[in-house]
């Protein structure tokens, strides 16, 4: 099994981050960096407008109704997220990283885009799903494009910075929702303003352009794949799953990967991104336009705390170390997780409890980009990527209904404060993070794997 590097550790300790770096590097991250923002962009959009979208379409149901469709929405939109995460990573090895962040952008614009012509609740979940396959593929793709295109010691905070940028997409769709309020009837043209919210999402598509015009594959995953054709291992494959298995050391950093995928995603999906649920719980009995620019004001914040999250943990990780950041970020994720859904009680609450929320959350995301590139071979890259950050939400798609079905029995037993109380119970899955770090390797000044 090769895993010879390129560069020994200690060449790479001594360099400055800017060693090398070109202006090539800095547009491969920069184009990179937009497709997965876009893609965030996307997915926040549904997130503010998964309530009124759901509302509109099932007509006169009851809030808890509507409610758990919400949970059911996120959960297919997971579920395509995780398919097409693994679709799209093999693809990634095997075709090409440019050529499946084009397919990728293509399919999430364009189905977010038709959700906002939805004519009935099922309708609208099968447009989810589809944008899901989208958005699973992108990650994969932009991260092992970078990863593998920049010098080494730029490489974590080539990555970080990607997956901070996003946060950015996020803000850009909370602000959109402050003008375009999602729960308005009639806003444009007749139209209730989720849809409207929902054909925005379609412009992403634009990006296309600069990626097949700027961008060029990886030297180091066709000198990767001109190996595998040649048949110099046969025992080794480009994108194959189970050569991921067959490995003890692929098969631990998996293992890893997976767990910490699963502690983050399934704590932001399953609890943090209900954060728009508990400030509509907070302001029960208020006008809906004063609950929707108070839900896209603070979850704006929200994105702030995520974006200054993450780059406090590319810092941490790059001159620090990757273990000692990942620490950190779940201890604080469970305890601020905890603490904002049990204390925010006000529009004034929304504004500085959410943004703490999303710098904890948010900041093991960035250690994804950075880590996860950096557990496998560049034969297995875009899979092993694909796998640790998109498989983990088939588990994380169960999150979302169990939230709502733990707050319908509390209900069910008239206990106060169900959905807060849910909320807190599910909080405990960031421990499955810190548990994992017990196995896991630490790349800090370390090349990528051959």
């Amino acid at each position: 099994m090769a895993r010879t590097p390129s560069s020994s550790p200690e060449s790479l300790s001594r360099e400055p981050w800017y060693t090398g770096v070109t202006w090539y590097h800095w547009v491969i991250v920069l184009i990179a960096s937009g497709g997965w923002l876009f893609d965030c962009m996307d997915q926040r959009i549904f997130v503010l407008a998964r309530q009124p979208a759901l509302q509109e379409l099932l007509g006169s149901v009851s809030d808890e109704v509507v409610k758990t469709w919400s949970g059911w929405a996120t959960t297919a939109m997971l579920i395509g997220w995780a398919t097409g995460g693994i679709i799209f990573g093999i693809m990634s090895d095997r075709l090409g990283r440019v050529k499946t962040m084009v397919v990728t952008l293509l399919i999430y614009s364009g189905f977010t885009g038709l959700s906002g012509v939805s004519r009935t609740g099922q309708e609208f979940l099968i447009y989810r799903f589809l944008v899901g396959l989208g958005v699973g593929g992108m990650f994969g793709a932009a991260t092992t494009l970078v990863a593998e295109s920049v010098p080494g010691r730029f490489r974590a905070i080539a990555l970080g910075s990607l997956q901070a940028l996003s946060a950015t997409g996020n803000i850009i769709a909370s602000g959109l929702s402050t003008v375009i309020l999602p729960g308005k009837q009639d806003f444009l043209w007749g139209l209730s303003g989720w849809r409207i919210m929902f054909m925005v999402g379609i412009i992403p598509a634009i990006l296309v352009v600069p990626i097949v015009l700027i961008l060029r594959e990886p030297e180091r995953w066709k000198e990767a794949k001109r190996r595998i054709k040649e048949g110099a291992n046969p025992s080794e494959h480009i994108g194959s799953i189970p050569d991921l298995f067959r490995d003890p050391i692929w098969r631990r950093n998996l293992f890893v990967g997976v767990s910490l995928g699963l502690a983050g995603m399934a704590g932001l999906w399953g609890i943090g991104f209900f954060s728009p649920e508990l400030i509509s719980t907070a302001l029960q009995g208020e006008p809906q336009e004063v609950v929707d620019r108070v839900r896209g004001f603070a979850t704006a914040g929200q994105d702030v705390g995520a974006f200054f999250g993450m780059m406090v943990f590319t810092f941490v990780a790059a001159f620090v170390g990757r273990k000692p950041a990942f620490f950190g970020a779940f201890l604080m994720c469970l305890g601020t997780t905890i603490f904002v859904f049990n204390s925010l009680d006000s529009a004034a609450d929304a504004y500085w409890m959410l943004p703490l929320m999303g710098f904890a959350q948010l900041s093991v995301f960035g250690g994804y980009s950075i880590y996860f590139p950096e557990l496998f071979p560049t034969r297995l890259r875009g899979t092993g990527v694909g796998f640790c950050y998109n498989t983990v939400r088939y588990l994380a798609a169960g999150f979302p209904p169990m939230l709502m079905y733990i707050n319908s029995t509390l209900v069910a037993n008239n206990v106060e404060d169900p959905f807060r109380k849910a909320a807190t119970i599910l909080s405990f899955i960031f421990a499955i993070g810190l548990v994992a770090l017990i196995w896991a390797p630490e790349t800090k000044d370390q090349p990528l794997p051959e």
